[in-house]
C-alpha cells in the first residue's frame, strides 16, 4: 500500500501543478470565443462561445472592436517572427564562432576575452538599455527592423553553452582532422557543426522564445504601427479603462500568440532536452 501511495501522491501534485496553470489559459481562450458585452459584464462562462470564428478572423484581418482599433495580428505576428527567427539565428550564429575561436585557437588574451562575455551575464538588460538606445539612436535606426533585432543577437549564454560542448571533443578528433587535411573552417563545417546539432536545436527554442516574448526593448525602438511586435500590440490594444477595452479581441490575439513558440517548443522538443543534457557530458 505504502509503494501504491509514492506512485500516485507525484502524479496527483503533477496534476494540480497542470490545472493550475492551463486553467487562466482555457479562460483566456473561452473569453476569446465570446462578445464583449458578455466578457464586460462578467458572465463569461467556462463553455466556448458561438463567436470563436468571428473574433479570431477579425482579430487576425481587421483588428478593430467597437472601441480600439489595432493593428491586425497576422502583421504583428509577421513582425514577432521575422524578429524571434533573426535573433535565434543571429545569436547561434555568433555563439558557436565564438566558443569555436575560444576552445580550438590559442591566442594571446582569449581567457580574458572568454571573461568579458561571461560577465555581461551578470548585467540586467535594463542596465545597458541606454548606451544601446543611444547608439540605435545616433546610427539612424530607431523604428527599423536593424534597430529592433541587432542589438539582441549577442548572447553569453549560448556562448557558455557551445564552448561547454566543444570541451567534451576528443582531442583524437582533432588530431584526425589535421591528418586528413583538414583546415580549421572545414573541421568546423565538417565535423564540428553536425556534432553540435542537438545543442544549436536546444539553443534555437530557448531563444526563440527569447526573441518572440520581447517587450521593453521594441517598446523603446519602434513607433510605428507597421512594426508593431505580437507583444507590444496587446498592451497597446488595453484602454484606458475597462469599459474602452475589447477584451475579447485581445485574449484572441493573446491566445494566437502563444501559437508560434508553442509548436516550436513542442516540435523541437526531443532536440532541446538533449541539446541541454549534451552540453553537461
Amino acid at each position: 500500500m505504502a509503494i501504491r501511495t509514492h506512485t500516485w501522491i507525484p502524479h496527483l501534485v503533477l496534476l494540480i501543478g497542470v490545472v493550475i496553470f492551463v486553467f487562466p489559459i482555457y479562460l483566456a481562450f473561452v473569453g476569446s470565443t465570446h462578445d464583449a458585452a458578455t466578457i464586460a459584464r462578467g458572465d463569461l462562462p467556462l463553455t466556448i462561445g458561438p463567436n470563436l470564428v468571428e473574433n479570431y478572423t477579425q482579430a487576425l484581418t481587421d483588428n478593430t472592436g467597437v472601441r480600439v482599433r489595432s493593428t491586425p495580428a497576422l502583421a504583428m505576428m509577421r513582425n514577432s517572427l521575422y524578429m524571434a527567427l533573426f535573433i535565434a539565428i543571429g545569436k547561434i550564429a555568433i555563439s558557436v564562432l565564438s566558443a569555436f575561436a575560444v576552445v580550438f585557437f590559442a591566442f594571446p588574451g582569449r581567457m580574458f576575452f572568454f571573461w568579458m562575455i561571461f560577465i555581461t551575464l551578470m548585467l540586467p538588460v535594463e542596465v545597458r538599455m541606454i548606451p544601446t538606445y543611444e547608439v540605435v539612436s545616433n546610427l539612424g535606426m530607431m523604428d527599423t527592423f536593424g534597430g529592433l533585432t541587432i542589438p539582441l543577437i549577442a548572447s553569453a549564454t549560448a556562448t557558455l553553452l557551445f564552448r561547454q560542448f566543444f570541451l567534451t571533443v576528443p582531442d583524437e578528433l582533432v588530431d584526425a582532422a589535421m591528418i586528413d587535411g583538414a583546415g580549421p573552417m572545414r573541421f568546423f563545417w565538417a565535423v564540428l557543426l553536425p556534432l553540435s546539432t542537438n545543442t544549436v536545436a536546444a539553443l534555437f527554442v530557448i531563444q526563440f522564445v527569447y526573441g518572440w516574448n520581447q517587450y521593453l526593448w521594441p517598446l523603446i525602438v519602434t513607433t510605428s504601427r507597421g512594426a508593431e511586435t505580437i507583444v507590444i500590440g496587446i498592451v497597446r490594444m488595453i484602454g484606458s479603462g475597462e469599459t474602452q477595452t475589447d477584451w475579447h479581441l485581445i485574449m484572441a490575439v493573446a491566445m494566437l500568440a502563444l501559437i508560434p513558440p508553442v509548436l516550436v517548443i513542442v516540435l523541437m522538443q526531443r532536440w532541446f532536452v538533449k541539446g541541454l543534457t549534451d552540453s553537461d557530458k
